[in-house]
């Protein structure tokens, strides 16, 4: 590379225009990945081929997903590969498994990309990766650039969103994120690969961006998606052209070389702040499928890595040696073609086995850990009584319901704590249409990140009766027990009203809206119109919705065909209302508790149509309005504009009130769902979208042709209304949304002598806005790491507790940052603060 000149400094050298010679390959889109995986093993050994052609050629690859293919089909051009990275002239980039959405992971799912990612190249091709690499994601959140930063990656490259759909001081800028990271960023000009053979078109069109001072851009070529990579063709036009005066320098060169040349030059860049939106506004809610494994998997993980490392230092159960495999299953299917929705359907048959292995890998750890701590605590032999063990996966003291199946009860059982206190508890539907089984429900008070023993007893001469408990009428939906003869219900409620000590819910008969929430406490309607409306609106657009930011044009109403109470007891009375539209229909059932603060929702889609969108729209009754979503571990305040928003598992629609003008807030939270809008002051979550399966604009559809038409079919997802005083933050909006999203885990137990007792916690937090994310065994060996985030922009000083390890870890957090901490094996070594991927 030439001497570039310096900034603010007179010089007649030409501009610079390093060429990033680079493949872009989608491992999954249009194809499957084993159609890919031959792919990727042709465009790597073309360019080991171009390699020896030419002295100078510089390749650029990401994904650590694809090398080990390599790795483990062809060893030998893997040994090429390593020795051309040895020489600088094969560079690894994106130190991610692969190059995944930027939008839907979680934000521990961000942390495994990097950390099996980059330990894989660290391993296997003795480097790192300096530069994040997501050329065709579709949209970044902005919580990245810590992320990127505690993985070891200070640059970053992207394209989408390009100028037209995000306007940026700059090709080249510094993105900062809410705790204050900054990654050195690159926007890639125009596109990241190329079609032709000769690439002066290119060229004179990048040549329009050369501007002081970033007078030096990289320019990226190659064939791509299905792979390809630089052709001989392309690699002659740039010797042709770097030749010709007419045209800048032109470096051979990689993204490494090029960010760290720029940062020697200490330009005055622009800082942005901010995330980078939008593009495919559609990918947010498309294939309601994948979105909802994802986020299964990556909570089944996440307690599966939990309770077995407590397992292993309490019963000395092993550590299982397969929770890798699960997650790289999982952090493949977050490639941004497959998780977005925009692959071929064929190619989410693939997905659904991958994440089916990956939840079986986590459902198995899960149960040695649980079953082995259970097994050993000490619980006495009592005539009649049946254990049952709950255990909470949070790092906080909480209040949940609990359901299980479970066999065995009669009129006059009676349910109690391990202290002997009586809990109330009812009996609703249960998985099983067969005598003798039922479904247990109660609301237990569990330690943090602990368990509890619960305690059914009944009495000796009944046990080996028959009766059922509370048979319904004939006429009566088999759900619809009235259990109130065991405990006086404490929640009203009719065919269409539920009540409890803070709200007062209301349905309309015909329609099945909420026409009334009425907030008891606070004296006020929480909504301003009709509630939990199933919108149908239409939607022409392609899988992506490209160029489509808003989705607005309601067609009709999913209306009630039925609205009834269906379940009524001590714990909880739900009312069950269906409604249709067109072949389709939803059943909401809106369960209201007697001791919670909020109201759960189980949902269930039948859907026929097609070139259709479903909301579900919560008009709300305030004011001077603030929105705020959660994104991976983090949160953005947006407009207020009805644009298609990516979020996370809860959106808080806050303000004031029209009555009083105190402020007040709804926290609407999903355990499946990413998409939401909020538009005329109506918050609306986007349940599904049913576009032809990988149809991209501007291939327009024969309308007499055969299609599949993506979210055909049944789904299920809950989501949860909190209503509150104050502020999301006030109101534990986050807790309440990981309570939803990963719920307490019960066993069924028998008596049996053992060490532990029948109530235990195994790791706290003193302070409300830093969640505990992560607990887990160390890749490297016995140590015990433990990450956690602060949630609402408050640096704060905190307390860990490790009772189990005598540990107690004061440390203080700044606003939104992520912390990981390794706890020694050893109880006389100091803990630490390590980065992501555990190197430092």
């Amino acid at each position: 590379m030439p001497i570039p000149k310096k900034a603010g400094e007179h010089t007649d050298e030409k501009p610079q225009i390093p060429h990033d010679r680079q493949r872009h390959i989608d491992p999954v889109w249009l194809w499957q990945w084993q159609e890919g995986f031959q792919e990727v093993k042709a465009t790597f050994r073309s360019a080991l081929d171009r390699m020896k052609e030419y002295d100078d050629f510089v390749f650029t690859c990401s994904s650590a997903a694809m090398y080990e293919w390599v790795e483990n089909n062809d060893p030998r051009m893997f040994d090429e590969i390593r020795q051309r990275v040895k020489e600088g002239r094969w560079q690894v980039v994106g130190g991610w498994w692969i190059q995944p959405d930027c939008n839907i992971p979680g934000g521990e799912s961000f942390v495994r990309q990097g950390l099996y990612g980059q330990r894989y190249f660290k391993e296997k091709l003795g480097v790192a990766a300096k530069v994040g690499y997501n050329v065709d994601s579709f949209g970044h959140h902005g919580m990245l650039p810590q992320i990127l930063a505690k993985s070891g990656m200070p640059y970053y490259v992207f394209m989408r969103p390009m100028p037209n759909e995000k306007g940026l001081p700059g090709r080249l800028f510094h993105w900062e994120s809410d705790d204050g990271s900054r990654v050195l960023t690159y926007r890639i000009p125009f596109e990241y690969c190329t079609w032709g053979k000769d690439l002066e078109k290119h060229v004179r069109r990048c040549m329009t961006e050369l501007k002081e001072p970033v007078d030096e851009l990289m320019v990226f070529y190659g064939v791509g998606n299905h792979g390809g990579g630089p052709t001989k063709e392309n690699i002659l036009s740039l010797i042709r052209m770097n030749a010709d005066p007419e045209f800048p320098t032109i470096l051979f060169d990689g993204p490494n070389d090029y960010f760290e040349h720029m940062e020697k030059r200490e330009l005055p860049l622009p800082v942005v702040h901010d995330d980078l939106q939008h593009h495919a506004s559609g990918c947010y809610a498309a294939h309601s499928g994948i979105k909802k494994w994802n986020r299964e998997a990556e909570n089944k993980l996440l307690a599966a890595e939990a309770w077995s490392i407590i397992a292993e230092r309490v019963t000395g159960q092993p550590y299982p040696r397969d929770y890798d495999r699960a997650w790289k299953n999982v952090l493949f299917n977050q490639f941004h073609d497959i998780l977005a929705g925009t692959s071929l359907e064929a190619a989410y048959e693939d997905a659904r086995n991958q994440h089916g292995e990956a939840m079986s890998i986590a459902e198995r750890g899960l149960n040695y850990a649980l079953q082995s701590l259970s097994w050993n605590i000490g619980i006495e032999h009592e005539e009649g009584m049946k254990p049952i063990v709950v255990f909470n996966p949070h790092a906080w003291a909480t209040r949940v319901n609990v359901e299980l199946e479970i066999g065995g009860i009669r009129d006059a059982s009676v349910l109690t704590d391990e202290t002997g206190a009586e809990v109330p508890y009812q009996l609703v539907q249960p998985l099983a249409t067969s005598g003798g089984r039922y479904r247990l429900s109660f609301v237990a008070e569990l330690p943090a990140l602990g368990y509890r023993l619960y305690k059914m007893h009944t009495p000796p001469g009944l046990v080996s009766g028959s009766s059922a408990i509370a048979a319904p009428g004939p006429n009566a939906p088999q759900s619809a027990k009235d259990t109130s003869h065991l405990n006086p219900p404490a929640v009203k409620a009719t065919n269409t009203s539920l009540e409890n000590d803070r709200f007062r819910l209301e349905f309309d008969p015909n329609t099945g809206f909420i026409s009334s929430l009425f907030d008891k406490k606070a004296g006020c309607e929480v909504f301003r119109g009709p509630a939990a409306r199933p919108a149908v609106i239409e939607d022409n657009s392609d899988t992506w919705s490209h160029n489509v930011l808003h989705f607005q044009n309601v067609v009709g109403d999913m209306t009630a065909c039925s609205v009834q109470r269906v379940e009524h007891g001590p714990v909880k009375s739900v009312i069950r209302v269906t409604g249709e539209y067109g072949r389709s229909t939803i059943i909401q059932e809106f369960s209201m508790y007697r001791e919670l603060d909020y109201i759960d929702v189980k949902v269930t889609v039948d859907w026929r149509e097609h070139f259709k969108m479903l909301k579900l729209v919560f008009p709300v009754n305030l004011m001077m309005t603030k929105q705020t979503y959660e994104i991976p571990y983090g949160f953005k305040e947006r407009e207020h504009n009805g644009e298609e928003e990516p979020g996370q598992s809860w959106v808080d629609y806050g303000g004031i009130l029209r009555e009083g003008g105190t402020t007040y807030g709804l926290s609407l939270i999903s355990d499946a769902k990413y998409s939401y809008s909020i538009m005329n002051k109506e918050l609306a979550l986007t349940v599904l979208r049913s576009p032809i399966y990988a149809h991209h604009d501007p291939l327009v559809p024969d309308p007499a042709g055969h299609y599949s038409f993506i979210d055909q079919g049944i789904q299920t997802f809950r989501y949860r209304l909190l209503p509150h005083e104050g502020s999301w933050e006030q109101a534990g909006t986050v807790k309440r949304a990981w309570e939803l999203n990963r719920r307490p885990v019960t066993i069924i137990e028998t008596y049996h002598a053992g060490p532990l007792p029948q109530r235990d916690s195994f790791l706290s937090v003193d302070q409300d806005n830093v969640v505990v994310s992560v607990v887990k065994k160390a890749e490297e060996g016995d140590d015990l790491i433990v990450r956690a985030y602060e949630t609402t922009r408050t640096a704060t000083k905190a307390t860990i507790r490790l009772p189990k390890w005598n540990r107690t870890i004061e440390t203080a957090f700044g606003p939104c940052e992520i912390k990981t901490l390794r706890i020694p094996a050893n109880p006389d070594a100091a803990v630490t603060e390590t980065d992501l991927i555990e190197f430092a």
